[in-house]
């Protein structure tokens, strides 16, 4: 069954603190609930050196399978959190239940209320023309104090990574927050973090549409029975090919927990 190991990952005052991991379906989540996270980051951002946060929801995981560039790169991640309820429960079903759901919108939203207190900047980075602005105008209303390093729409080709990387790093950001979705976010941060100058960068999917207001969250009983992709399906059809990744992960899961009982029959 999935094992709880050392992830190798140091974070704080005491460099020999590391951070607990499973491995599920072959990939790495960190086992930390939201508390954990936020402490996490502070030390990262400390410390002073680059650090890349995947957040790995059920379809994530399910890439990992196919996608050899992308599973490395989430196992070679500093942190990644367990995004979606399904990896809760699959985690559990497979002998290591892991401490809680820590989704990047409400990380992402955390890390904006630190930075209001904590004096940090963040880079938004991401979404529609438009649609970072909004964001960072309603966040920045949250959250009085928030420090904006700069802000960048997502939709630009991989011809001018360099130029957008340059921005960021011209802005003193110490924090990046990357909107482009799986697997082209975390792609582009893994393939410029050494050019970018910050110590905490992470891909947030569409959380800045929630952000400015575009796209609504589920409400919380969605989110607490697992049925927020009901919910964003119904609020945008186009995404319905995430959805199929679903039962994908489900039999991933169970394939896994078939070949443990036999293993040990």
């Amino acid at each position: 069954m999935t094992e709880e190991i050392p992830c190798g990952s140091k974070y704080g005052a005491n460099e020999a603190d590391e951070i607990p991991c499973i491995s599920l379906l072959g990939v790495k989540v960190s086992n930390v609930d939201m508390t954990d996270t936020l402490d996490i980051i502070r030390g990262f951002i400390k410390s002073g050196k680059p650090h890349i946060i995947v957040t790995a929801d059920s379809s994530g995981i399910v890439r990992a399978q196919q996608d050899e560039e992308f599973r490395s790169l989430v196992n070679n991640a500093d942190l990644v959190t367990p995004d979606s309820s399904g990896i809760i429960k699959a985690a559990a079903m497979l002998g290591t239940p892991l401490k809680a759901k820590v989704s990047g919108v409400e990380i992402a939203r955390e890390m904006c209320g630190m930075s209001a207190k904590e004096g940090f900047s963040i880079y938004f980075l991401g979404a529609e023309p438009g649609v970072a602005e909004q964001a960072v105008e309603n966040l920045s209303r949250d959250y009085p104090g928030l420090k904006v390093a700069g802000v960048h729409h997502g939709y630009f080709g991989p011809d001018k990574d360099p130029e957008v990387v340059e921005l960021v790093k011209a802005s003193g950001a110490q924090a990046l927050l990357v909107a482009m979705g799986i697997p082209r976010q975390e792609k582009f941060i893994r393939n410029n973090m050494d050019k970018l100058g910050i110590c905490v960068a992470m891909g947030v999917g569409g959380s800045f549409d929630v952000f400015s207001g575009r796209v609504r969250r589920a409400p919380v009983w969605f989110q607490k029975h697992g049925l927020e992709w009901l919910y964003r399906l119904a609020q945008n059809p186009k995404k319905i090919s995430k959805v199929f990744s679903l039962p994908k992960f489900l039999a991933l899961v169970m394939k896994e927990k078939v070949f443990h009982r036999t293993q040990q029959a």
